[in-house]
């Protein structure tokens, strides 16, 4: 078991809550359930995939807010008629939060065959993009001489 103080952060920095939280996040043990993939799947694409066998689309939230990806699966109550022998699927509920990058945005989830995909893009603003600045030929706006001394 790893303990840190990140109080000292706390302390010493103003705006960088955001760092302080992440290190937080990072260092406090990450429940395990349900098991999931982060795959890049094109230069500004990638895709978290979980396992979520036993949910159905309704029993499932994503949502984004303040540039966190929230995943929440609520499991059904539906097994009072039935008596396990043994049970090793795993049906209870979980939420997963993961800080997305500036400019990432969500660009969509689907399930297929009880698997949940959610597809990432990276979409950088025209104003952050490289631009290339033209070079003028010559000194066009250079003051123009009159007259030279001989």
């Amino acid at each position: 078991m790893r303990t840190f103080d990140l109080s000292p952060l706390y302390r010493a920095s103003v705006g960088f809550d955001n760092l302080t939280r992440l290190f937080d996040a990072t260092l406090n043990e990450a429940p395990a359930y349900p098991p999931y993939n982060i795959a890049k799947a094109g230069p500004d694409e990638y895709r978290i995939t979980f396992a979520v066998a036993g949910f159905a689309d309704s029993d499932l939230d994503v949502q984004v807010e303040n540039q966190t990806l929230t995943v929440r699966g609520k499991a059904s109550q539906d097994e009072t008629a039935t008596t396990f022998l043994h049970r090793g699927i795993a049906g209870r509920s979980f939420e997963r939060k993961f800080e997305l990058a500036d400019h990432i945005q969500v660009s969509g989830a689907r399930m297929e065959n009880g698997l949940l995909h959610i597809e990432l893009k990276r979409e950088v603003p025209e104003a952050f993009k490289p631009r290339k600045v033209a070079i003028a030929a010559g000194n066009s706006n250079a003051p123009k001489t009159i007259a030279q001394a001989a």
